[in-house]
């Protein structure tokens, strides 16, 4: 009997330690395909697919449309041909083609003009935002101000995240973070194997916190003084969004913006293991909504008779005002275009600003003519010339928005 005992032991322990080894082998392989897919989610042999996949690539939340859907009119027409730059005549669809434009749509009084598809795209495909999902951020923090959630967005970020004390965050202002202003130290070159957006998508495949990632960060200038382009500073804006109104980020979208505007399809919003959203630039939705959304801010955040995003705040989000905040070179910043809340100013600005993401996303909008451009792309060489061509897509905004 003892000797039949000890063998059940023995069977029952190997079971255990079988399912150990079972449940870590489990654990490790899930964790190594994030990796595997974070390190070749930009592959030019497969970032077309992946770009408009990232929802079922990742972690991810959905973020519900209502039943009504929000329709724009229609009223096909050619796009203008030509568009200037650096002194040079240059041709519009060269310029897309180049640029390997996933989905193109110009929308003018609410009548789409022009909505065209490239790549594998179509009309159901959900392409990641990358940072133009910053700026919905923005008008979500906006909302939450405006419903007591947030007092004072010139209140220190850690009187709303305790956590941020003893780090590059500690003592800064919101509104500094928000303007890409916090002064922590981040290198933000995606093409720099070791830099931290990179080191940070790493993290994340590997399951790491984004929230713990972003508190990691060190102080490098004074706050409010230089404007560094930091995607860490709009997951901190993310985190006391989800601090400030207790929901989730993509709850409080939903409920605010996602189903208000009378969005036709489901948003999904790409979530460490943790559930926290990418508020940096993990959200992915369909064009003709990226074009709703910039119609809530050519409308000044009014959405037919309905003042979803207070009009003061969209004001100061497309207003510069400090020296260091400005459009055109400068020596406290290391870019061009002006900054806002979460927006883009261009040079020599004409009333137009934009959201903008990596690989050539973007939302653009020229209130003088009620035109709202957006764009979805994936562009293999953004790591080449990726500023430059940002520049560019600016005048060939400007060209259609004022020639079609």
């Amino acid at each position: 009997m003892a000797k039949s005992s000890r063998a059940k032991k023995v069977v029952l322990a190997s079971g255990i330690i079988l399912g150990v080894i079972l449940i870590a082998a489990a654990v490790y392989s899930k964790s190594l395909i994030r990796l595997y897919r974070v390190i070749t989610l930009f592959d030019a042999d497969r970032i077309d697919q992946n770009f408009r996949s990232a929802g079922s690539l990742f972690d991810s939340r959905t973020v519900h449309s209502g039943d009504t859907v929000f329709e724009f009119k229609r009223a096909p027409r050619d796009l203008p041909k030509t568009y200037s730059f650096n002194g040079r005549e240059k041709s519009v669809q060269e310029f897309l083609d180049r640029t390997q434009t996933t989905g193109f749509i110009v929308v003018k009084d609410d009548t789409i003009l022009y909505e065209k598809y490239y790549r594998g795209n179509d009309e159901k495909s959900k392409a990641i935002t990358w940072s133009v999902i910053k700026s919905l951020i923005s008008a979500l923090l906006g909302i939450a101000v405006s419903e007591g959630h947030v007092s004072d967005i010139t209140q220190p970020v850690t009187d709303y995240i305790p956590a941020l004390k003893g780090t590059g965050y500690d003592g800064v202002s919101i509104k500094d973070i928000l303007q890409m202003s916090s002064g922590v130290r981040f290198n933000e070159e995606y093409g720099d194997f070791n830099s931290d957006i990179n080191r940070m998508g790493r993290a994340f495949a590997l399951n790491a916190s984004l929230n713990e990632f972003a508190a990691s960060l060190q102080r490098e200038k004074k706050p409010g003084t230089y404007n560094h382009y930091v995607s860490m500073d709009t997951q901190v804006i993310g985190w006391l969004i989800r601090e400030s109104t207790k929901k989730t980020i993509s709850q409080y979208l939903e409920e605010k913006i996602w189903k208000p505007l009378g969005m036709e399809s489901d948003g999904v919003f790409l979530t460490d293991s943790h559930g926290m959203e990418a508020a940096f630039g993990g959200y992915c939705m369909v064009l003709r909504d990226y074009a709703r959304f910039g119609r809530l801010y050519l409308k000044e955040g009014n959405w037919n008779g309905k003042q979803i995003v207070p009009k003061s705040w969209v004001k100061a989000s497309i207003t510069p005002d400090a020296p260091h905040l400005m459009p055109g070179k400068r020596d406290t910043s290391g870019w061009v275009l002006g900054y806002g809340y979460q927006w883009w100013i261009p040079q020599n600005p004409d009333g137009d600003f934009l959201a903008i993401g990596i690989y050539g996303q973007a939302i653009y909008i020229y209130p003088k003519r009620n035109i709202v451009i957006a764009k979805t792309s994936a562009y293999q060489d953004y790591n080449k010339d990726g500023d430059d061509m940002e520049i560019e897509s600016i005048e060939m905004f400007r060209a259609i928005a004022r020639g079609i």
